[in-house]
């Protein structure tokens, strides 16, 4: 048996920063929850469940497979292992949509609105804003890990999100480029509008700020050719390239061979993906990742708590079968973390309310992959800007290149709205 360690710090504060938890207590005499649910490892859920929706981003040409796989052994490791939400079994109605159709991310939204969910799961849609107005009116709260849509990301009303903004991630990876000399950077990403939107608002103008050549390149969303892409990407030698984000692992290793053998010599850089690890091998040492959270090739440098809960999502997962890689250790994460969070606050009375109230309570709370977590903040529904930045050092192995988390510059976050 496995057994995660976390704390919730129970926190009084005021209705105008509605974070306040009316049902929320705590087994010690101290000021924090002993992260109950993660301490229930083989307590099986029972009783009427608690329907949460989950944006998938399962259809059409920009799909996120190992979304399906995550969240369905979420749901089992949950409901089986720590004891569901509060002991009651976690429901989950998976709304299958199409990233490059708005009408689809709304009508999930009207779904889970006829459903009568407690709360969203975004499961990395680039079209999550369409949803807003609809979840909102409904009282339904939306919660995931990185809002891939930056609108969505700007508010903090309604939604709440673990993991850091997308700019933390591209002013991370940059800033530890510039700190070891490399001064130009060609990244590539999916033809979609948000995609524009991240590059055009800050890929390249914090590029400029760094006094780094930053550009910026785009292949469809059927997919790029990647011999061109790699042609593309090389040409002028840049000190790094690659992807800025990853629909699927397929992507990235397709490129990175491809990088390879349009022999590219700079640093490839492939988002937050790990099955090129695995498939090229010593081929790609020196490449780079980013994540939010502990992954497989990172297990031998996560700290001891992560290791064993990376351990038990890489069980899960795997028993799950189906697409495994970033997307799919993602939901899992997100699902376990929004589970135990609203245990070890004590929640019985499950409404959309009442789960974003606990939600922004959020202070000190260890995430299962991740870093500590703060979600109460009025600007931001970002409840970390912590990212990790991997190098591959090895077969099949990667080390974070700062020894753990990395905070980019709040300065700079504090420029960009919803990012600090």
């Amino acid at each position: 048996m496995r057994r995660r360690v976390g704390r919730i710090a129970a926190v009084a504060v005021t209705a105008a920063c509605l974070v306040s938890v009316a049902a929320c207590g705590s087994d010690d005499s101290s000021d924090s929850s002993s992260g109950s649910a993660a301490s229930a490892t083989g307590v099986q859920a029972t009783g009427d469940p608690v329907k949460v929706g989950l944006f998938n981003p399962s259809k059409g040409p920009a799909t996120q497979p190992g979304v399906t796989t995550g969240a369905n052994a979420a749901v089992d490791y949950i409901n089986n292992q720590i004891g569901g939400i509060g002991g009651r079994p976690i429901e989950l109605i998976d709304c299958g949509l199409d990233q490059t159709a708005p009408e689809s991310t709304i009508a999930c939204a009207n779904q889970f609105v006829e459903a009568g969910v407690v709360a969203a799961i975004d499961a990395y849609n680039t079209e999550s804003l369409a949803a807003m107005p609809i979840l909102q009116s409904a009282g339904i709260p939306m919660v995931g890990q990185i809002p891939f849509n930056t609108a969505t990301g700007a508010q903090a009303e309604g939604r709440v999100y673990f993991g850091p903004p997308p700019a933390a991630f591209l002013i991370g990876f940059m800033e530890q480029l510039k700190a070891a000399g490399k001064n130009s950077l060609t990244l590539a990403n999916t033809d979609l509008p948000q995609a524009h939107q991240v590059a055009d608002a800050l890929l390249i103008p914090f590029g400029t700020q760094l006094g780094m050549d930053v550009k910026a390149v785009y292949y469809p969303p059927t997919g790029p050719n990647f011999t061109a892409l790699a042609t593309t990407l090389a040409e002028g030698n840049p000190a790094a390239a690659g992807l800025m984000t990853a629909p699927n692992d397929n992507t990235c290793t397709k490129l990175a061979q491809s990088l390879v053998s349009v022999k590219y010599q700079g640093t490839q850089f492939m988002a937050a993906c790990t099955e090129f690890i695995d498939t090229m091998g010593s081929q790609v040492v020196g490449a780079q990742t980013y994540s939010p959270f502990w992954l497989p090739p990172s297990i031998d440098s996560a700290p001891e708590d992560a290791k064993a809960n990376l351990q038990a999502a890489e069980d899960a997962i795997e028993a799950e079968g189906g697409t495994a890689g970033f997307y799919a250790y993602g939901a899992f994460t997100t699902l376990v973390d929004f589970a135990t969070i609203l245990t070890d606050a004590g929640v019985t009375d499950f409404t959309g309310a009442n789960v974003l109230t606990a939600l922004k309570a959020v202070n000190g709370y260890q995430s299962f992959l991740g870093p500590q977590l703060n979600c109460g903040k009025a600007t931001s529904p970002n409840c970390t800007t912590d990212m990790l930045l991997f190098e591959v050092v090895g077969d099949k192995k990667t080390e974070p290149v700062t020894g753990g988390f990395i905070t980019p510059n709040p300065q700079v976050l504090g420029m960009i709205p919803g990012a600090a």
